[in-house]
């Protein structure tokens, strides 16, 4: 049983960019995990993905672009107003204007560019860069 499907899908699509790998399967598959690759699919760091149904859940066919240095999920899942965005970017980005935070807010999953516009905060889940 996993604790944490959405590190163990970071931490394989990870894994598999930095092999020169064109293709993984991320199984299983969530709406968390599913709107976090969209997210990263929109700011350009992965291909598109298709969802395969099937038994337990079904999977994600994803294509890989070799776009990605790192990505990981953020334990624990801190709280972030909009005054703190500049302090998680420098623990978890390597320069300003470099990579994105990923946020679950009260309005859904954004980055933290997105959060900033519209003035909201809230956790922290994932970055990318």
């Amino acid at each position: 049983m996993m604790n944490d499907p959405l590190a163990v899908a970071l931490s394989a699509v990870n894994n598999y960019d930095r092999g020169g790998k064109k293709m993984i399967v991320v199984n299983p598959s969530s709406k968390v995990i599913e709107k976090i690759l969209n997210i990263l699919n929109e700011q350009g760091f992965v291909g598109s993905f298709e969802k395969v149904s099937g038994e337990k859940g079904g999977f994600l066919k994803l294509n890989l672009l070799g776009k990605i240095n790192k990505c990981g999920v953020i334990k624990p899942r801190f709280s972030v107003k909009v005054d703190d965005f500049k302090k998680f970017e420098k623990r978890y980005l390597p320069a300003k204007g470099i990579g994105l935070l990923i946020i679950s807010t009260n309005q859904g999953l954004m980055t933290h560019y997105e959060a900033f516009e519209k003035n909201v905060g809230g956790r922290l889940i994932a970055y990318c860069y």
